[in-house]
């Protein structure tokens, strides 16, 4: 494991020794199980590591100490404030879209106003867990209304490619398997960058179309921020994600605000 996860990070057992404060010798026998770590060893190399908690607890275990963190469900009793604290940024949010994710970008927790990116989506693509990546990336999915797919579905993949390196997380490794197989991926041109709009951006936009009728009918341009927990000790709410959707035009803002006062420019 420490093996896979230096690799991982592109550290030399010379260098991490220097950090950790052991000698390379020692550290060498500590990956090829010559030599037996103490918990506090095994903890600081994760540390300099920046191995996830989860997989600090996996590497505690297999050398024979307990696990240090806890991972408990975000219903639990104990996580009442934290959850509550999401829960009331999704709702502040609102009328812009926001949802909470885990480590395999699953949706646990979301405002109403995210409902708009399910609409027309067929329900077997939303269960038994709504995933960010299956939903935006499915052709039958948030894809087959998204204008400018090439470019956030290249974010997407990005995106997902980096977490997993990241996290090392085998539910996302399945999905990055899946999504991929999608024809409409597979075609994607692995070079592409963003860049082609006569009025660049300051950031990629996800831009849909919504059904005529709706209270947001027409296009909707959105960027998003992601928010992390800055002192988890649990399991869960490291792996945990605010993605909070913000309008790119003034078009977008009067839209989901459900402003028909003014008219878009022409």
């Amino acid at each position: 494991m420490l093996r896979d996860w230096r690799s991982r990070r592109n550290r030399s057992q010379l260098d991490l020794s220097l950090d950790v404060g052991v000698s390379a010798r020692h550290l060498s026998f500590v990956e090829t199980g010559r030599s037996n770590p103490s918990p506090e060893l095994v903890l600081a190399l994760a540390d300099h590591l920046e191995v996830p908690l989860r997989e600090r607890n996996t590497m505690l275990l297999a050398a024979g100490y307990a696990p240090r963190y806890s991972q408990r469900p975000l219903d639990d009793d104990a996580m009442v404030r934290a959850r509550d604290s999401l829960q009331r940024m999704l709702d502040a949010h609102d009328p812009y879209p926001g949802v909470v994710v885990d480590r395999s970008w699953n949706v646990l927790l979301a405002n109403e106003a995210a409902f708009l990116f399910t609409e027309g989506v067929p329900a077997e693509l939303l269960q038994p867990t709504m995933n960010v990546f299956r939903l935006c990336l499915h052709p039958d999915g948030l894809a087959a209304r998204t204008v400018n797919f090439a470019d956030w579905a290249t974010y997407l993949l990005r995106q997902m490619r980096r977490t997993i390196q990241l996290t090392d997380d085998a539910e996302l490794r399945a999905v990055e398997q899946e999504v991929r197989a999608y024809p409409n991926v597979a075609e994607l041109d692995e070079v592409h960058t963003a860049g082609h709009w006569d009025d660049p951006p300051l950031l990629v936009p996800l831009t849909i179309t919504t059904d005529p009728g709706t209270d947001t009918e027409g296009e909707l341009s959105m960027f998003t921020t992601l928010t992390t927990f800055g002192t988890p000790l649990d399991v869960t709410l490291e792996e945990l994600s605010l993605e909070l959707f913000f309008p790119a035009d003034e078009a977008t803002d009067r839209s989901l605000r459900g402003d028909r006062s003014m008219s878009s420019p022409s």
